[in-house]
């Protein structure tokens, strides 16, 4: 296990054989910053991921959320607001300036066929948040009806995509349709191990 900065002790870390390098890997409501040359990875649903990297400094980081927006309190990375300007304020706070800040999205996938979709709500609103606040959209792999598997490396900017087949069970549709439907009645308490 690798220490990671303060702050990110939720963050599972590990050695990833694969890319040879450490890995953090972020759940809905997380995000994660790094200015080391390591890995951060996540699997989305409906959950968009926004990857935002600094181009002169090559420090970066990325976030996991499941909604736009919050009724209410929307003090967590769940939600698009705090997480966007979350991932941002601690990436400036690494001395990076916003003009070189660069940004991909992922997600957004409508999983579900008969939810009502929330995947393009979020894609509308990490898109109009990055227009807002200057930040140019690199790349994009958004909407459709699949998850995926983003690995991101802010060093260099690089991000690879997995497009995952249908599973065999229904493990993610469940996981997304128990979400919904204890948002609705108010019962989301915590952070949410849904993708």
């Amino acid at each position: 296990m690798l220490a990671g900065r303060p702050g990110y002790g939720y963050v599972r870390r590990y050695y990833d054989v694969t890319n040879k390098c450490y890995a953090a890997k972020i759940l809905p409501g997380e995000f994660f910053v790094t200015n080391k040359a390591e890995m951060i990875t996540t699997v989305l649903g409906s959950c968009v991921s926004a990857c935002v990297y600094d181009t002169q400094y090559n420090y970066g980081g990325m976030n996991h959320f499941m909604l736009p927006e919050a009724e209410h309190d929307a003090s967590s990375a769940r939600y698009g607001l705090f997480a966007m300007e979350s991932l941002i304020n601690e990436i400036l706070k690494l001395g990076c300036k916003k003009q070189n800040l660069r940004a991909k999205l992922f997600g957004g996938g409508q999983i579900i066929g008969s939810m009502t979709d929330i995947g393009q709500k979020n894609i509308r609103f990490a898109r109009k948040f990055l227009f807002t606040e200057g930040i140019p959209l690199e790349s994009s792999d958004l909407g459709l009806g699949f998850p995926r598997k983003v690995n991101f490396f802010p060093a260099t900017g690089k991000v690879m995509v997995k497009r995952l087949q249908s599973l065999k069970n229904t493990t993610i549709d469940d996981r997304e349709l128990l979400y919904m439907q204890n948002l609705a009645k108010g019962d989301i308490f915590g952070e949410i191990d849904l993708f």
